[in-house]
């Protein structure tokens, strides 16, 4: 079977056909064209987002409109193989596309992951080209097709694998013990090798392609066997975190795992990297709360990984340091950086991103606000100084916010009479179903609304573009940690405990840290 796919790896990079039946323009180089018609089409734009960088949130979003009949067409500059979604309303349905891709695509408007197909445009259909891709087409004709079967591809994939919770860590499987966890996951990506090479047999796939998705199924499975125990002890609320045998972890010595050079731009295998660190990082006693915690990090990556792999890698610890605010230790680690990132691919996204969370670095005194209350009061957040303060950012209307309300009971229960105090600062944008979920609820703690919501200077002031947001204040008004456990986490209550006191022996840490400077700049 793998020799046959490697007969068939024939990719050629280049220019494409449109619009199928219409007149037909080739594409510019750099240039990838997606056609369709949505059936029953209930919204009057199409859209594909791409993702160029993996240190910038913001995606690339080339639209179209999709006009009376249900047509579209779209022409996405790109620059090599990338992945993409399709963006159609509220529904996403994952695209991969390359320079020369050029497919024709057909959904229902009220399905679209579920009735997506792909098909190359001016590419001659029949039996023979079914069976084995013509071998009387032309480079150009060959490579669509191929393209055409790698969307074909990720959509059956999704149907038998992602979207079956079968196949799936959670909600089920998390409760498992290491063994049976081991047994589904040899499970699993035996079928999902098995799926892949079977296509690759059948079909023609671009090495690119087949070497994504090969990616896609070896890191997100190594990544579920790497996060297990830290995710199952988070979710499985009974139990302690489960002592995993020595060799749980003996996965992490497959030869060419960590440094896999056609794998390098799959976010999957990013991701893995990163929680490698994490992984090394927690088997030298280091928690993620100490202040030398990413530079630790920082350096493991430094000496484990290689090439363009250790560059992101070290960017997205550098980025986890910014967000959860040890900005002070970024600096010197970003200067590092510079020095490493000599072509400049990525240092000014991040030196944006480090100037964006300087101000709720952890030290730095928190944004203060004036707000009313649901009972009428004027609440000021510095009259709290002497506490311990943990702010809520929350909506009455957010489903994961209501969710969480129970669990803030439970602890503002469990911290009666402790020198902390629980404020809660909603960002409706109406005043009165807000008051009344308060009132009628009587939701514990200080609750306060931001007038404005998103719009509002406190949002603004902590940089808020999305709820629950949670973040834990010292004693002296400082930022003791921008992103606390959540309220339904059961280790809440434990760093919440180990919280009292803290700040004035963070700040001090931090001061006798080399390289720190004394502070952010």
């Amino acid at each position: 079977m793998k020799l046959l796919f490697t007969c068939l790896l024939t990719g050629v990079l280049c220019g494409g056909l449109a619009l199928g039946s219409q007149a037909q323009t080739a594409p510019a180089a750099g240039t990838a064209i997606v056609t369709g018609h949505v059936t029953g089409s209930g919204s009057d734009s199409v859209a594909v987002s791409i993702r160029d960088s993996p240190f910038d949130a913001q995606e690339r979003i080339t639209y179209a409109r999709v006009n009376e009949k249900g047509d579209f067409r779209l022409s996405i500059p790109v620059s090599g193989s990338t992945k993409a979604d399709l963006v159609y309303g509220d529904a996403v349905a994952d695209l991969y596309l390359d320079p020369g891709t050029d497919l024709d695509v057909r959904f229902k408007s009220e399905d679209l992951a579920g009735t997506v197909r792909f098909k190359p445009n001016g590419v001659p259909t029949g039996f023979a080209t079914k069976l084995h891709n013509g071998g009387n087409l032309t480079d150009e004709q060959r490579h669509r097709q191929q393209m055409a079967n790698a969307n074909t591809y990720l959509a059956e994939f999704d149907a038998q694998f992602v979207s079956n919770d079968g196949f799936q860590v959670l909600p089920d499987n998390i409760q498992l013990y290491e063994t049976p966890f081991t047994s589904f996951l040899d499970y699993r990506i035996k079928h999902e090798r098995n799926f892949l090479e079977d296509r690759a047999a059948k079909q023609s796939f671009t090495i690119d392609f087949y070497n994504y998705a090969k990616a896609e199924i070896t890191y997100s499975n190594a990544n579920d066997r790497l996060t297990f125990p830290d995710l199952r002890e988070q979710v499985v609320s009974t139990e302690g975190r489960l002592t995993m045998t020595p060799d749980y972890y003996s996965f992490l010595r497959e030869p060419g795992l960590l440094n896999d050079p056609t794998a390098a731009q799959n976010e999957q295998f990013q991701e893995f990297l990163l929680n490698y660190v994490h992984y090394l990082a927690a088997q030298q006693k280091h928690l993620r709360t100490d202040p030398d915690f990413y530079p630790v990090c920082y350096a493991l990556a430094s000496k484990r990984l290689n090439g363009s792999s250790k560059l992101v890698t070290l960017g997205r610890i550098l980025q986890e340091s910014f967000r959860f605010g040890h900005v002070r230790q970024s600096e010197a680690m970003l200067a590092d950086f510079r020095l490493l990132d000599s072509k400049h691919r990525f240092v000014g996204t991040l030196e944006s991103d480090f100037d964006q969370h300087k101000a709720l670095a952890i030290g730095a005194q928190a944004p203060d606000f004036k707000l009313i209350s649901a009972q009428g009061d004027t609440i000021k957040l510095s009259s709290f100084q002497g506490k311990l303060v943990y702010l809520n950012f929350w909506k009455s209307t957010n489903g994961l916010c209501l969710r969480d309300l129970a669990y803030a009971q439970d602890l503002n229960k469990r911290f009666e009479g402790k020198n902390i105090v629980f404020v809660n600062v909603a960002l409706d944008e109406l005043e009165i179903p807000w008051r009344q979920l308060v009132l009628v609820k009587r939701l514990p703690g200080v609750q306060v609304r931001a007038l404005g919501g998103f719009r509002s200077a406190v949002a603004q002031a902590y940089n808020l573009h999305d709820v629950p947001t949670y973040m834990l204040l010292g004693e002296d008004g400082t930022i003791l940690n921008p992103k606390p456990k959540r309220l339904s986490s059961r280790a809440a209550v434990d760093e919440i405990n180990s919280s009292f006191g803290k700040a004035a022996l963070f700040t001090s840490a931090l001061a006798q840290m080399p390289g720190t400077g004394g502070g952010a700049k």
